[in-house]
């Protein structure tokens, strides 16, 4: 491997063309195109990176259709996990041949190879696969910082967690009864349920057959919960607020069903006196002091079996319009790789 500040041209010539896929303009996932990209050397504070997994999550989705623009033509994707190829100046903690991850910006991860800064990444510990490196650090970090920053749940509290079968649901739903939590949480199906059970949820509700406010209210003595977290958005944005109990916590932080309409401050006041935030991920790792001490929490919980990963698809890169159609219509199950 060439050190820093070796010829660039001799260095860049070592590089052979790559491929990924690109959005050249917003849509459905008939947009995303597998296309011939350069890649090229490192510069200061960079890698390149050899990806050999790559996350699917939401956000991906929300960049493909505009909901949250990007600059375009771009390359989606905020989480992969891979090999360094090449260091650039200025690098001193990863070398060629580190086994490293990521899940922050910026974008890019649907790609072969790519660049990216050395100081948002994460060395992979021995034990863990780069598969389910990939499949776990943006929904497991979504999950950490849900359940120990944005409300620190503590034990006896009582959480809902909607989409309980998804990604983020399922680690959310161990974590947080690993925690001391009672768990409740909502599926599309009787499978989803079981599979929630099966992870943590002590109390599955299959919201297409029954009121999830109603059963929520019913199974706490119509308290209500202390926090709800909600990744679906639209649908479920006003029902949540009617499961919390007196200065209960909302927390929304996806828009799997659509992004949330306006609403009156004021009616957090008449449902109790609620609280609300709007948290995303690089809230909670901004530093590189927070991305480790996350990623550090993280690892602990699946090396010590209280989190289980589960990657239930993979698609072939190339094949990431499939990926897309499958998670937007809740054809998906824990977390779902693509794979270069």
């Amino acid at each position: 491997m060439p050190v820093a500040g070796a010829d660039r041209p001799e260095t860049e010539s070592r590089f052979a063309m790559t491929h990924a896929i690109r959005v050249h303009q917003v849509g459905g996932p008939e947009v995303l195109r597998w296309d011939s990209i350069e890649v090229g050397a490192p510069g200061p504070g960079q890698v390149r990176l050899r990806h050999t997994a790559i996350g699917l999550n939401f956000i991906d989705t929300y960049h493909r259709s505009g909901l949250y623009p990007l600059p375009l033509p771009m390359i989606p994707g905020s989480e992969a996990a891979g090999v360094v190829e090449a260091v650039g100046e200025g690098v001193t903690e990863l070398k060629p041949g580190d086994r490293v991850g990521y899940c922050s910006g910026p974008v890019g991860a649907y790609a072969e190879e790519r660049l990216y800064p050395a100081d948002r990444l994460v060395k992979l510990p021995d034990w863990l696969d780069e598969r389910m490196a990939a499949a776990m650090l943006l929904q497991g970090m979504t999950a950490r910082y849900l359940l120990r920053k944005t409300y620190p749940v503590r034990a006896g509290d009582t959480v809902l967690i909607h989409a309980a079968a998804g990604g983020v649901g399922l680690i959310a739903c161990q974590w947080a009864n690993a925690l001391g939590a009672t768990v409740i949480g909502t599926v599309s199906t009787p499978e989803k349920a079981e599979l929630a059970k099966a992870h943590g949820c002590h109390h599955p509700i299959l919201y297409t057959q029954e009121d999830f406010v109603a059963r929520t209210r019913e199974l706490t003595g119509g308290r209500g919960v202390e926090v709800v977290y909600d990744g679906v958005g639209k649908d479920t944005f006003m029902g949540s607020l009617d499961c919390l109990r007196s200065r209960g916590m909302m927390v929304t932080f996806g828009n799997a069903s659509g992004p949330v309409p306006p609403m009156p401050p004021a009616l957090l006041g008449q449902k109790g006196g609620l609280f609300l935030t709007r948290p995303s991920l690089g809230h909670y790792v901004a530093s590189r002091d927070e991305l480790l001490e996350t990623a550090t929490d993280l690892f602990g919980v699946v090396r010590d079996g209280r989190v289980k990963i589960n990657v239930h698809q993979s698609f072939a890169l190339k094949d990431a319009a499939e990926a897309h159609r499958a998670l937007e219509s809740r054809r998906t199950t824990g977390s779902t790789i693509l794979l270069p």
